[in-house]
């Protein structure tokens, strides 16, 4: 890319200033107050899509992105295929911004810990799947059993959505 536009190139070929570039974009997001005489507030949300090629996030347009932003949704083809809406990878997502304080004032006081319980128990269930996969569920221990089946509701009454529900098609965070 910097060898068409004749400037020095950077990281793999892209422009130096890539990283400068992307931050001054997503830096416009979050609260402003308008300069109009009304005194009003608003808020700009950018939610931008990269899909590296190869599915590679060690890619500088990736990682100069998630450095700014700090949070990602990870898209998963494999729960596209099974239908699971939204596709969004919990092993893969992340973000630095978990407002534990927020959640445990306004939802309840044990969240952080029910967050890091259920992310662990997802995990779990996955590195299981490999298992039943193979060789059947039958195979299992009782308590890896009770693992896979509570994973299988999380997915897919909390975490799967259905659009024909009236909760699930227009649910408001606040």
């Amino acid at each position: 890319i910097s060898g068409r536009l004749e400037e020095l190139p950077g990281e793999e070929g892209f422009p130096m200033y890539l990283a400068s570039r992307l931050a001054s974009f997503y830096e416009r997001a979050g609260m402003i107050e308008c300069t109009d005489d009304g005194n009003r507030r608003g808020s700009i949300t950018i939610c931008t899509a990269i899909s590296p090629p190869g599915g590679d996030f060690s890619e500088p347009v990736t990682q100069s992105a998630l450095r700014v932003t700090g949070a990602m949704w990870a898209l998963d083809t494999n729960l596209a295929r099974r239908r699971h809406f939204p596709a969004i990878s919990w092993g893969r997502s992340f973000s630095l911004y978990q407002l534990d304080d927020w959640f445990r004032e306004n939802v309840a006081d044990d969240w952080p810990e029910m967050r890091r319980w259920l992310m662990s128990l997802l995990q779990k269930e996955e590195e299981l799947q490999d298992i039943v996969q193979l060789i059947g569920p039958d195979a299992l221990r009782d308590q890896d059993r009770i693992v896979v089946e509570t994973g299988h509701l999380i997915r897919e009454n909390l975490l799967q959505q259905s659009p024909y529900s009236p909760v699930d098609a227009f649910c408001p965070m606040g």
